[in-house]
């Protein structure tokens, strides 16, 4: 059996467009954007100023308001360390849904470990946030709630504009992580009402080591102290030269879900169903079923086995159990726990992501092929 992709929650391929934008900014146009003295500098830089325009036309901002990081771990950890820093005469209490990835939660471990007080707001058993618990957690010296936008293990896409409402009416501010929301699903900063929001180019088509933080710069007007120092780039709030083939490449990627943000719904959902109706056919049991989810996520329980086991059955298939930032870790999933679910239901799931170069036949192929693995190791 030929190999079939299913973890583009992980990563996604290089588009071919996006690698066509970047190739002459590695060796034609290798100027250093900060060399304003000479055509190689002007031409990199302006070669950022596209890539941030359309960055900041993705998700409905300003040009002004994105700052290029290194990707979206660096952007969340330059978001709540920036505010703990700018904030913390208004207090130090912080929070997040228990959900969160764990760029979040282990930079609040940290700002924990030095004196800020951090609380995690629970969740149901399809995922989804208590908002009146979040309602009544927040106090006058809550400086942040973080609250993602999908969920890169089960897909669910939080009511980040309540939540945003919630978070506004304490005067606070909110941090959201869109890493797995860009590129798959279309939406608006300002009618989410995020004040922070951070992304990745490699979730949707563009280059690994590569993303962005996006700032609000009225109503509120969010300030951030930056955590490199070494230069006054990306407006004194990001140190560090700027890497442009990749920031040309996370542009192209924007650019190219902006052209048509519909075709990846229109692609990928026919396909997560058709895989949904196997696997639920078969008896495995779908997460997260009534909560809205990104259109390319399906999170499954396979009763009575182990997902590990299942995996090495189809080298053939590539999916996980989570995420890949955890995927060394013997522990269980922390999405998992939080929603409820026991150890053994927690060991038995999987997560397949599809992307836009999927096809019918991958999805009727693994569907087949997981839940005849999956049958063969009940007996």
């Amino acid at each position: 059996m030929r190999a079939i992709y299913l973890d583009n929650n992980a990563t996604t391929p290089v588009h071919p467009q996006v690698l066509e934008k970047m190739l002459p900014y590695f060796n034609e146009k290798f100027g250093n954007a900060s060399s304003k003295l000479h055509q190689f500098g002007w031409q990199a830089d302006a070669a950022v100023e596209l890539a941030r325009e359309q960055t900041a036309k993705l998700i409905a901002a300003e040009p002004q308001e994105i700052i290029f990081t290194s990707g979206a771990t660096e952007s969340i950890n330059l978001a709540i360390q920036g505010v703990a820093q700018s904030y913390q005469a208004k207090g130090k209490h912080v929070i997040a849904i228990s959900t969160e990835h764990k760029a979040v939660l282990d930079t609040l471990t940290f700002l924990g470990e030095v004196g800020f007080e951090i609380e995690l707001i629970p969740v149901n058993r399809d995922g989804m946030p208590d908002l009146t618990q979040l309602q009544e957690a927040i106090r006058p010296d809550t400086i942040l709630v973080c609250a993602m936008l999908a969920n890169n293990e089960t897909g669910v896409i939080f009511p980040i504009s309540e939540i945003a409402q919630i978070v506004h009416e304490k005067n606070s501010l909110l941090l959201c992580d869109a890493t797995q929301a860009c590129g798959k699903i279309a939406f608006d900063v300002n009618t989410l009402g995020v004040d922070l929001l951070a992304l990745s180019a490699h979730k949707f088509y563009g280059p690994k080591g590569v993303g962005a933080l996006y700032i609000r710069r009225k109503n509120p007007r969010v300030t951030i102290l930056p955590i490199l120092h070494g230069g006054q780039h990306e407006s004194g709030i990001r140190s560090g030269t700027l890497n442009v083939p990749g920031i040309v490449g996370l542009g192209a990627a924007a650019a190219l879900f902006s052209s048509d943000p519909e075709s990846y719904l229109n692609h990928c959902l026919p396909l997560r169903m058709k895989i949904e109706k196997s696997l639920s056919d078969a008896g495995c049991i779908l997460t997260a079923q009534t909560s809205e989810r990104l259109p390319n996520t399906i999170h499954v329980v396979l009763p009575g086995i182990k997902a590990e086991r299942l995996i090495s059955q189809l080298p053939e298939l590539a999916f996980s159990t989570g995420s890949a930032c955890s995927s060394a870790l013997t522990e269980p999933s922390h999405v998992l726990v939080a929603m409820g679910f026991p150890l053994p239901k927690c060991y038995a799931s999987i997560r397949l992501s599809l992307g836009i170069f999927n096809t019918n036949e991958d999805a009727e192929e693994a569907g087949n092929s997981i839940v005849s693995a999956w049958k063969k190791l009940m007996v």
